[in-house]
């Protein structure tokens, strides 16, 4: 089943205000509001992920933004901060863009990060 198909808006709703919804769960519903929760949902959800990732990467620097400044980051830099193996990174970028349907891996040389 497509993953867009798991959710709707109420379910994933339902779950992420939930108290004690088990964390695999949650952050599933998490991830279909962000790709397909009304535009005030994705930004808020994108805005909490980019603090929470600040707050728990400190040293976790982007490689580069995209035009509408969402944050890049080097598979070597997401390795090395995460405490896996490149090929470990690789292979869930590669799982969640065949899920979404989404190229999330850029295999070209990224930008300095001072190119915005």
């Amino acid at each position: 089943m497509e993953f867009k198909a798991l959710w709707d808006l109420e379910s994933a709703m339902k779950v992420v205000a939930s108290e004690t919804v088990e964390s695999k769960l949650w952050a599933e519903a998490v991830e279909w509001l962000i790709l397909n929760g009304p535009p005030e949902i994705k930004e808020f959800l994108l805005d909490a992920s980019s603090s929470a990732t600040v707050k728990s990467f400190p040293d976790l620097e982007p490689s580069y933004f995209t035009q509408d400044g969402k944050p890049c980051y080097k598979v070597q830099d997401l390795a090395k901060t995460l405490k896996i193996p490149e090929a470990d990174v690789r292979a869930i970028l590669h799982e969640k863009s065949r899920e979404h349907d989404i190229d999330y891996l850029i295999e070209e040389d990224i930008p300095d990060a001072a190119a915005h």
